[in-house]
């Protein structure tokens, strides 16, 4: 479970992802498995959620990397470049966003 706080030394990236209610449950299938089966098992993974609105139009990841470069590394591999053709081809669009945390609030 991501632990969400200022002070972490941590790389935070949020992948939002624009779906229809149609594609929603298959794109959340989709990323189930793509954390399962690879994501999870990268070097440098600390932990991920994922989240959908309550329209299911937007489901929202957020996951937590010890290092920027190695959440690049696993976006660059074969295998997450063939995942991410299928997840495009579930959604409108998405768009992985690295963060800092600035404050968090209990």
């Amino acid at each position: 479970m991501p632990r969400i706080t200022q002070d972490a030394a941590l790389q935070t990236v949020i992948t939002t992802f624009d779906v229809t209610p149609g594609t929603c449950q298959d794109l959340l299938d989709e990323l189930r498995d793509a954390y399962d089966a690879f994501i999870s098992r990268q070097p440098g993974f600390i932990a991920a959620a994922l989240h959908v609105n309550d329209a299911q139009t937007r489901v929202a990841n957020y996951s937590q990397w010890n290092r920027r470069e190695d959440f690049q590394a696993m976006l660059r591999s074969d295998e997450m470049r063939e995942r991410n053709r299928r997840l495009n081809a579930l959604c409108r669009g998405f768009e992985p966003v690295m963060y800092d945390v600035v404050a968090s609030f209990d």
